[in-house]
């Protein structure tokens, strides 16, 4: 039986030390002796499965961890030992021919606390194993090598003020990463190392708690505390961490109110609105947010209705509000007591004394010229029919001052823009400017300016209010334009119409209507009326066998008699037309029209007929159209004059494309001379008409001023953003120098030798005979004869 042992050391003690544990023992041996007792020795096979190795060794050389050997093993170097599992060849190495295994590497528990591996014995020369495969682990061993460390710090926390001693703040907590079942490497233990005397902290709980009593928030609202942690109990060598705890101090209702002053003075104007703010007092009050909240009110004073006083929700302020509108003349002066008290209250602070505290407030009321004030104006009525002048009623306002000054009356014109009334500026009496209608306006809102005389711009201001009583004075009429239809089967004593009425008027009790025929048609043989005697009357017919061929419309007359005082009547007609009705009564067709036309021609044939009237009228139109488009002879009438004619026209022009309506060349090109185109709507011009003493007309330096002055305008008008278009007329009245035809008088001609023959007029047809006459020589000297 082979046996295979782990063995290791300590390095201080003497000899070797099996520092292991069996895992299953083996069968035992005799062992002999050398005192001559023969002893019987098992032999047992060991398999120790755990080492210690300490982390953190900073040797040179490789740390010993341990041995492995078997029984089978004689030192004849034929057994080899071979090591596997977590760490083998990387962290830990054997020694196959002595089984010496070493760390080569430095270790960290706190990155792996142990490393399982597997140890053998093999046959060095067929690499077999001896021994089983044995399992064993290597522990490493802790040591203090970790600070504790807070880690959720800083801290922050809150305690209320004037909390008792021992009033636990917060709780720290601090961590040790080293092996809290291996000695005290990480038992810690707190202390405080600043904020003391106001704060402690328990040594083993790291619970903070309050060490001294009444801490005021007044005084001091922030603390930072420094807490210590240190392992190995405390012990010298442990190591140490430290925090910060930063204690705010939240408030507590602990302070009253307190006024500043004791008396406080505020002047108030008469003329103040009510609900205006009048002054605003404080109460200091040392703490924040609700306990700092207070309730103001008036206690004591001649002014508890006319001011009252609220609490600012922002500031905390009392604000004095005004109640009654103020009056100099009668009060000038106020007085109030005014308290001021916390709203929420501890009770465990009221030993100190009461939380309010009172002020006095004086208000003086300044004196304001103010406008005149009406007296209570009562409703006025008048009635429709009062004449221009009516007294209506009587307006009075009176200066509130101590000058009382006289009033002026007037009414404000944009209330009455018709001028329907008029005042009395001194007495102030309202009386009608115009006839009146209630049935245009039965209520008139009316404003009264009063003045005072001696400072006009004190102006009051009061409303009138007029009605205007109602009188009979419209008739009543159809409430409605009535359509009746008479069916051709209707039969006698048959309801055709209700008909109602309406009256503008509006009489107290309501209105009542007497409907009838009138006097004329009472008597008639086709329809008859019946008064209802609820302001409605029934159309009824007398007969039947009503037929549209015999008569399509009838026409009633019925006449609407009001209870009015006097009574007012109207005559209203009634318009019966005459249809064709299915047999449930709904109108086909009415009136005469319609009964030709199902007599007469279809629907389609007045159709045909009707296109064909259309095609008649366009043909008439072309004709018309064709004929005004005819050309005009080249030579002018008699009567129409042959000088050049100036047509203006306002349409606009059609821009650069447009080259029919203008000559474009000689708009863009203002030297251009004109050529000599004859134009084709009159005569060509004789080029010597004018007696022989005269030159014909020719372009002369002149005509240069009329080109300088169109090619000025001409860029003016382009410079000019708010001119037409180039292709638009401009047109100039100017002159120029002078005419190179001087008179054109055909007197002077006469009288001299002129050598031109005018003969060639006589060719140019009947229109110019008379120039031919005048200027030929064929008759020239019985001209002036006759």
């Amino acid at each position: 039986m082979t046996m295979l042992l782990l063995a290791q050391w300590d390095m201080g003690c003497w000899g070797m030390t099996l520092n292991s544990i069996p895992l299953r023992p083996a069968s035992l041996r005799p062992l002999k002796t050398s005192v001559g007792a023969s002893l019987q020795r098992h032999k047992r096979n060991w398999v120790w499965n755990q080492f210690f190795v300490l982390e953190e060794y900073t040797g040179d050389d490789p740390l010993y961890v341990g041995k492995l050997h078997s029984d089978v093993d004689k030192g004849e170097g034929k057994v080899k030992y071979v090591l596997t599992g977590e760490g083998a060849t990387s962290i830990f190495t054997i020694d196959e021919n002595t089984g010496d295994i070493h760390a080569t590497k430095r270790l960290d528990r706190e990155e792996q606390a142990y490393y399982t591996l597997r140890a053998q014995a093999q046959d060095r020369a067929t690499n077999l194993p001896v021994e089983p495969e044995s399992e064993f682990v290597i522990k490493v061993q802790d040591i203090n090598d970790n600070e504790p460390k807070f880690l959720d710090g800083p801290y922050n926390a809150q305690v209320p003020e004037m909390s008792p001693v021992g009033t636990s703040v917060v709780e720290v907590k601090a961590t040790d990463a080293d092996d809290p079942t291996y000695g005290n490497s990480a038992r810690v233990v707190y202390s405080i190392l600043e904020g003391q005397p106001y704060f402690s902290v328990e040594p083993k709980t790291g619970i903070v708690r309050t060490a001294l009593p009444n801490m005021d928030r007044e005084a001091r609202n922030q603390y930072l505390l420094v807490i210590h942690a240190k392992d190995m109990v405390g012990q010298m060598g442990g190591l140490s961490g430290t925090t910060s705890v930063t204690v705010m101090l939240t408030d507590v209702n602990d302070n009253p109110p307190r006024f500043s002053r004791k008396s406080y003075q505020f002047a108030v104007p008469e003329s103040l609105p009510v609900a205006s703010v009048v002054a605003k007092i404080k109460a200091l009050d040392s703490d924040i947010g609700p306990n700092a909240e207070m309730d103001y009110r008036i206690i004591e004073g001649d002014g508890l209705g006319v001011f009252r006083v609220v609490p600012d929700k922002d500031t905390q302020e009392g604000v004095i509000i005004l109640q009654k509108n103020l009056d100099f003349e009668k009060k000038s002066s106020y007085t109030l007591k005014i308290e001021a008290s916390n709203r929420n209250i501890d009770p465990r602070f009221l030993s100190q004394g009461p939380f309010s505290d009172t002020a006095m407030v004086r208000l003086t009321v300044e004196n304001v010229d103010e406008p005149p004030i009406f007296s209570p104006l009562s409703k006025m009525v008048v009635s429709e029919a009062a004449k221009m002048g009516t007294i209506i009623g009587t307006v009075s306002a009176l200066d509130p001052d101590s000058t009382n000054s006289p009033i002026r009356y007037s009414i404000d014109r944009n209330t009455d823009l018709e001028r329907f009334f008029n005042i009395e500026s001194t007495t102030g009496v309202i009386s009608t400017a115009k006839p009146l209608d209630r049935e245009v306006n039965a209520v008139h809102n009316i404003t009264i300016l009063a003045i005072e005389s001696l400072d006009p711009s004190q102006v009051g201001k009061g409303v009138a209010l007029i009605t205007v009583m109602d009188i009979n004075d419209n008739a009543p009429v159809f409430a409605i334009e009535y359509e009746t239809i008479l069916c051709e089967s209707a039969g006698p004593g048959q309801v055709i119409e209700t008909i109602s009425a309406v009256d503008k008027d509006e009489p107290p009790s309501g209105h009542r209507f007497v409907f009838s025929l009138t006097v004329e048609t009472a008597g008639n043989m086709n329809f008859t009326l019946r008064d209802n005697k609820d302001n409605t009357a029934s159309i009824l017919t007398k007969r039947g066998g009503f037929q549209r061929r015999d008569q399509a419309m009838y026409r009633l007359p019925v006449l609407i008699v009001d209870s009015g005082t006097p009574a007012l009547s109207s005559t209203n007609t009634l318009s019966i037309r005459v249809c064709d009705c299915d047999p449930d009564g709904t109108p086909q067709s009415c009136g005469t029209e319609a009964f030709m036309l199902s007599a007469g021609l279809s629907t389609g044939a007045l159709v045909a007929i009707l296109a064909c009237i259309i095609t008649l009228l366009v043909l008439v139109l072309l004709i018309v159209t064709m004929k005004r488009r005819k050309k005009e002879p080249l030579i002018l009438d008699e009567d129409r004059d042959v000088r050049e004619n100036i047509v203006r026209y306002d349409d606009e022009g059609g821009g650069e494309e447009d080259t029919e309506a203008f000559d474009m060349v000689a708009l863009r090109n203002l030297n251009a001379v004109r050529d000599g185109k004859a134009r084709r709507d009159v005569t060509p011009e004789v080029p010597t008409l004018y007696c022989s003493r005269r030159p014909p007309y020719k372009i002369t330096p002149d005509n240069g001023i009329f080109r300088e002055f169109i090619w000025d305008r001409l860029k003016d008008a382009d410079v000019d953003p708010s001119a037409p278009p180039y292709d638009s007329l401009q047109t100039y009245a100017f002159e120029g120098s002078g005419s190179v035809a001087e008179s054109l008088s055909s007197l002077d001609s006469l009288s001299t030798d002129s050598e031109q023959n005018y003969d060639y007029l006589s060719d140019w047809g009947p229109r110019f005979r008379k120039l031919a006459d005048l200027y030929g020589h064929g008759d020239s000297s019985n001209i002036f004869s006759s």
